[in-house]
């Protein structure tokens, strides 16, 4: 392992690692202006693929952390890339307005209903689900559409505790039809390669920050880089135990990071 003092790109998860909802966790700004001070670069990886990339700069403007399109990559980047390398005829996308938008800036032949022609569904968070997505998901899966769904996470964290994510509904789909997606986002290690590639740093000058183990570490174990488990967020210790995915680094929170970076 690269010793942590010689890190200077800096791949963090965000709800669950630097804040939750509109709350930014103690040490952040601390954090960032460190990456500054030492010419590095920190970059945002999400798999929350409800909201679009210009909605996370504003959201962290709120906060009080400048950032621009660039410093980010979500699930719905690397499922863009991904359903343009393939030759779909027509894609039923079911998400969110936002998600769809996204596809559509693309390129992609997306529609958002039932038609003849379809050859793939491509699911994302959806925080706009209506049973009538869900049926019409029922049928395209039973007449043998491919699937892909952007990220695997089964919950994603609130204020008020969680609400089931994308991994929740694909696993009521496969309960319904027998049919699971590919998974695109974490932990996968695209999100992660691409934004090394874009950074202009080494994988050993990488580290990756976030609070799930079987998405944010397993994308950075997979892709060949050091990372670290927060405890802000959805993982335990008792959860690290059980699992085979193990993080370089176990922290409390991104201020217990800082702290050891800084010594």
């Amino acid at each position: 392992m690269t010793p942590l003092k010689d890190k200077r790109l800096f791949l963090l998860d965000m709800d669950g690692t630097i804040y939750l909802d509109e709350e930014l966790f103690d040490g952040t700004l601390d954090f960032l202006a460190h990456v500054k001070a030492l010419g590095g670069r920190a970059m945002y990886l999400t798999n929350n693929s409800s909201k679009s990339v210009q909605s996370y700069v504003d959201k962290l403007k709120r906060l009080g952390i400048t950032a621009a399109a660039e410093d980010f990559l979500t699930s719905v980047n690397a499922t863009v890339l991904y359903l343009q390398q393939q030759s779909y005829k027509k894609i039923y996308a079911f998400g969110t307005e936002s998600f769809k938008s996204q596809l559509r800036e693309a390129k992609l032949p997306i529609v958002d209903r039932l038609e003849d022609g379809i050859d793939c569904l491509c699911m994302g968070f959806d925080t706009e689900l209506t049973f009538q997505k869900l049926e019409d998901a029922c049928i395209l899966l039973n007449r043998g559409v491919d699937f892909v769904a952007t990220n695997p996470d089964w919950v994603c964290p609130t204020w008020y505790g969680s609400v089931p994510d994308c991994g929740s509904v694909s696993e009521m789909l496969f309960r319904a039809t027998g049919r699971r997606p590919r998974f695109i986002g974490k932990p996968q290690p695209d999100m992660v390669n691409l934004a090394v590639a874009k950074s202009g740093f080494s994988k050993e000058q990488a580290i990756l920050l976030g609070d799930r183990l079987y998405t944010d570490i397993q994308s950075g174990v997979n892709a060949g880089i050091d990372t670290v488990l927060v405890l802000s967020g959805e993982a335990t210790l008792e959860d690290l135990a059980a699992s085979e995915t193990k993080p370089a680094y176990v922290m409390e929170n991104i201020r217990e990071f800082l702290n050891q970076i800084t010594k």
